[in-house]
């Protein structure tokens, strides 16, 4: 009975925060922010005051006015990254008088069987499989944070293999058909 208690007297707690709060927060942030992003970072300030809502302090409004103040911060320090990337991309300068080299899928077939194993299944898993990089690491029993190290070396690899000249690969031997039949499952 104490449980179904505690979240209404928690939510009950938030709405008077909110109802008592929201108007200096949303003119603190209004004196210093876009108007079209002012609802989106109260809503933000108040996000973290829900989270935080055991450890408030008994007269919030300067507390929720630093978390206001951090929130402005990190939106302007975001929009300046945006503004120089933009501006990075503007400046970069593309030759479209060259189409993009064609491949076919011999080429990229005979790249990708040049590859070490664990890079051709890190790709395959992710390309043909449609799994996520973290579903691919369940499949192989890796930590996704190894598995996307991984990946990003075997995608770095296969790019380098398909710009280099292919060689042909030598003839399997039957030994070698031996072993793929024997790594890849009957299904």
């Amino acid at each position: 009975m104490r449980r179904t208690a505690e979240p209404r007297n928690r939510l009950e707690r938030f709405e008077a925060l909110f109802r008592a709060e929201y108007r200096a927060v949303a003119d603190y942030i209004g004196r210093r922010a876009e108007p079209d992003v002012v609802d989106d970072l109260v809503n933000e300030v108040f996000l973290v005051a829900w989270r935080r809502l055991e450890r408030l302090p008994t007269e919030p409004r300067a507390w929720l006015l630093a978390v206001a103040r951090n929130t402005i911060g990190t939106h302007i320090r975001g929009a300046r990254r945006s503004r120089a990337l933009a501006v990075r991309l503007a400046a970069t300068e593309v030759d479209w008088t060259q189409p993009p080299p064609k491949l076919d899928g011999g080429e990229v077939a005979a790249a990708l069987a040049g590859l070490p194993e664990k890079d051709r299944e890190a790709l395959m898993l992710v390309s043909w499989d449609g799994l996520s990089p973290s579903e691919a690491a369940v499949v192989l029993g890796e930590r996704p944070a190894s598995f996307r190290v991984r990946l990003h070396r075997a995608r770095r690899r296969l790019a380098r293999a398909i710009e280099r000249p292919v060689q042909a690969p030598a003839p399997a031997t039957h030994r070698d058909e031996l072993n793929i039949r024997k790594e890849v499952p009957n299904v």
